[in-house]
């Protein structure tokens, strides 16, 4: 029999931690028994003070079962004395027991976490975490226990990892005595996993919570990183080059040193030579010349072609890595199946079902990155440049991603994936037999729909055997999705629609490749698997070619000249400001998430793009029957004269939006704006060098021969003397022009026209309208298009020139008399054609978008 503890006070702070501190202290040395009996209490028969001994030692052994009845036994007590003190001692033995995984005790720590019994700011989040622990983290828990017991025989509080993993072999002792000989490899790839989970904390000693937290996570797929990088075969007590210390490094890895070595002295040898080479080159004319000959090209037209093609690269690479970070999920859905089963031989209970559902829900991320990508691609491949995307290459590298995709898909689900793949080959092969000629009648036939149903002014409903399988098709998902109670949608169907979309991409890769594209890509890959040194080869001699024929179109001299000042300020600025080589440049896109960076981005540009065409297309314009007489009524001169401007203004702006048709008096055109971003530049460069420059781009002025000279070199021997320069940069310029109109003559013939200043309309115009402009005369008539907007109702509107034609030119011939029209890109068109591409994309060939 112990001796009794002396009385606690119900209310005492230190006194109840110091009862926790007691009961942790009992796992490892002995203690006395708190009595809660007090004066007044009926003392304990001799046989249930036996019991309570018993149970105690139990407790303090580990024997869960033994730490939930201590738990039950306090809190009876705590019915009759010291509640506070007995509900606090009750949690903690609860506590140990529910971190064994006791079912029992996390039932008892509920009641006490609800109620508030014996809950101290100490323990309240170890509580609350068992507490909210699901069943199956629960059984977890118990396997993990018995698997570090195992790892850990002495049951010390706190092991090295080193000595972990030195016992990583008792996991399967049992089994290997059974069988002598050679250990099988599931057992060896389970010590491997196992070595893998223990090394996660190599820095540190490894305590039984760290340990079950470490395998509950990996329990619920969420996998450490640096499990993920190693492979199959890697030391496990291996560091990269760049973590070791200088000694150890080049002990291991000699040349990986040396070659960090020489990158030092070649960076330190360089700083002095590259900082008086900058001195010498006036690099920041060259950039500033770089920047203006950039910024003059980019025109609307180009970013209608660069902007498709940016989108389609970058959202193509996303679904790459994507793509190959789904193979590695794979790899470590392997390792999770082998930590899963270890587990469950030490926990029969275990949910495997559920340990999959989480481990799929978990690496959901990169199969929603590989959407996101694959819809800008699909958005963006319609109306990009067919000629600037190798679709053959391409639609090599889609088939060789669909069938690798469709292998690492799980195989519980595979009837269905198999399916479903078989189905969207076959219908594939049929869309194609419509192209085949007339004489191929049976194949024609099978690929043809027998009917079709338009469904209002947009779609059209398909019926024919391509139909029947895309319905088939969608049957498979549906079944995909039902297994496992609906949670197959994460766990089977999207990481099969990964090899959906690279299947429905090949298919409309192949419908722009031509025969001799796909033996190219096929054969140039395979030179690219077995013989890579041979294909180097032939590119560089390729290339050696399209240098050639490029400097044989074009002048040797001039092209050098750009190369090398495109070149100089490239190669200066990543020498200098670089901190780092190619291959850290490379290691830091890894380490950070260069897939998000690229969705962002492509967002971004989505957006953009989208607001650009909201606003270009966003006035509603429809071709108007007002007339020139009828909107100077309304909004001219004599509407200034009844009322005032400003309310002729107001009333007028109900007209903005008309597209207009009429006819006027030319009178004058001007030039109000003049670009010429390239001699801007070569002004800002020293003058021996801009000269020279100006007259390698540039035309020189002509000799003024006055026995050969043309009428337009005659009008520039009038400046040639004046000018400073023997060469000029003229065209390059780019012209915005206004062109004044006034209203046309009376329809009586001999009266005067009608000249009043204050009816005339003002039209800008751009420099693709130059060649009518400059061959107009006042006194011309025109008729011109345009869109009422702006200051309409007030004196000299604005507007902008959308098409002119002179009507009473003397010859046909002369560009004037020709209907110029103003470029525009239908954007509205291509946004259409976007997302009828994306609509067919999906549905097609039940439901097509016309």
């Amino acid at each position: 029999m112990e001796p009794e503890q002396p009385a606690v006070p119900p209310h005492g702070k230190s006194q109840l931690n110091a009862t926790a501190e007691d009961v942790h202290r009992d796992e490892s040395e002995p203690a006395s028994l708190p009595q809660a009996a007090a004066e007044g209490e009926e003392p304990l028969n001799e046989e249930e003070e036996i019991s309570i001994e018993e149970q105690k030692q139990k407790a303090r052994d580990g024997d869960a079962a033994a730490q939930t009845e201590m738990g039950k036994y306090y809190l009876k007590l705590a019915d009759e004395k010291d509640e506070e003190l007995n509900n606090c001692t009750a949690v903690e033995w609860l506590l140990q027991a529910a971190k064994q995984g006791k079912k029992e005790a996390v039932k008892l720590l509920k009641s006490c976490y609800a109620d508030r019994k014996g809950i101290t700011s100490e323990n309240e989040q170890g509580v609350r975490q068992l507490v909210n622990e699901s069943e199956f983290e629960r059984i977890v828990r118990r396997a993990t226990l018995v698997m570090y017991w195992k790892l850990n025989p002495d049951r010390k509080k706190q092991v090295a990892v080193s000595e972990l993993l030195e016992n990583v072999s008792q996991i399967n002792a049992e089994e290997s005595n059974v069988e002598p000989g050679p250990v099988p490899k599931v057992l060896q790839k389970e010590r491997r996993v196992l070595e893998r989970l223990v090394s996660v904390q190599s820095n540190k000693d490894m305590k039984v919570e760290d340990f079950i937290d470490l395998t509950k996570k990996y329990a619920m797929g969420i996998i450490p990183s640096n499990m993920l990088s190693q492979g199959e075969d890697d030391s496990i007590e291996g560091k990269p080059p760049e973590d070791m210390p200088l000694r150890q490094k080049i002990v291991k890895y000699p040349l990986h040193a040396l070659m960090e070595v020489k990158e030092h002295l070649i960076e330190i040898a360089s700083k002095a030579g590259m900082h008086w080479l900058q001195t010498i080159i006036p690099l920041h004319h060259v950039n500033a010349l770089i920047f203006f000959f950039i910024i003059s090209n980019l025109t609307v037209d180009f970013f209608a072609f660069v902007i498709p093609l940016i989108i389609f690269y970058l959202s193509f690479i996303s679904m790459v890595i994507c793509t190959l970070k789904v193979f590695q999920d794979s790899k470590a859905w392997d390792s999770f199946r082998t930590m899963t089963d270890l587990l469950l031989r030490f926990e029969p209970d275990l949910d495997v079902e559920q340990a999959e559902v989480n481990f799929s829900w978990t690496h959901l991320e990169p199969h929603i990155h590989f959407m996101l990508s694959a819809f800008f691609v699909i958005l963006s491949f319609p109306v990009a440049d067919k000629d600037w995307i190798p679709c053959s290459e391409l639609s090599v590298i889609a088939i060789f991603f669909m069938i690798t995709s469709y292998m690492s898909i799980s195989s519980c689900a595979e009837p269905y994936t198999r399916w479903a793949l078989i189905t969207e080959a076959v219908w594939s092969v049929l869309g194609f037999f419509r192209t085949l000629p007339d004489s191929w009648y049976y194949l024609n036939v099978l690929g043809k729909d027998f009917a079709s149903i338009p469904i209002g002014n947009n779609f059209v409903l398909n019926i024919g055997l391509p139909s029947l399988l895309y319905c088939f098709l969608f049957y498979m998902f549906f079944r995909m999705a039902q297994l496992r109670n609906f949670k197959g949608t994460y766990c089977y169907l999207v990481p099969y629609l990964v090899c959906f979309m690279w299947c429905e991409l090949a298919v409309d890769f192949l419908k722009t490749s031509t025969g001799i594209g796909l033996i190219r890509a096929s054969v140039g890959y395979f030179l690219f698997l077995f013989a890579l040194p041979i294909l180097l080869l032939g590119i560089a001699f390729m290339f050696v070619i399209q240098v050639i024929k490029w400097f044989i179109s074009m002048e040797l001299i001039k092209i050098i000249v750009t190369l090398v000042l495109c070149i100089i300020p490239i190669v200066l600025h990543m020498w200098t400001k670089s901190t780092g080589t190619i291959l850290g440049l490379v290691k830091s896109l890894t380490r950070s998430s260069i897939v998000k960076l690229i969705l962002v981005w492509l967002t971004a540009i989505m957006m953009f793009c989208w607001v650009y065409v909201y606003r270009s297309e966003g006035m509603k314009v429809y071709n108007s029957t007002l007339t020139w007489q009828q909107y100077s009524l309304a909004c001219g001169p004599r509407a200034w004269k009844e009322t005032n401007m400003a309310k002729v203004q107001m009333l007028c702006g109900h007209l903005e939006g008309h597209r207009v048709t009429w006819t006027g008096r030319f009178k004058y055109v001007r030039i109000v704006e003049i670009e010429n971003s390239a001699e801007s530049a070569i002004n800002m460069l020293p003058y021996v060098l801009g000269d020279w420059m100006r007259c390698l781009y540039g035309e020189s002025y002509p000799t003024c021969d006055p026995k050969n000279v043309s009428l337009v070199e005659d009008d520039l021997c009038r400046l040639k003397v004046l000018s400073k320069h023997a060469c000029h940069l003229k065209r390059f310029c780019r012209y915005k022009f206004e062109i004044t109109v006034g209203m046309p003559y009376n329809s009586h013939g001999n009266e005067s026209p009608e000249d009043d200043a204050t009816k005339d309309i003002v039209l800008r115009a751009s420099n693709e309208f130059k060649n009518v402009l400059l061959n107009l005369v006042q006194g011309y008539v025109v008729e011109f298009s345009t869109i009422l907007e702006g200051k309409l109702g007030s004196k000299w509107p604005v507007f902008e020139l959308k098409a002119i034609r002179c009507l009473n030119c003397m010859s046909k011939l002369i560009p004037a008399a020709q209907r110029q029209v103003k470029i525009e890109h239908d954007w509205r068109g291509t946004v259409k054609q976007a997302f009828k591409f994306a609509f067919n994309f999906f549905f097609h060939p039940a439901l097509c978008a016309v």
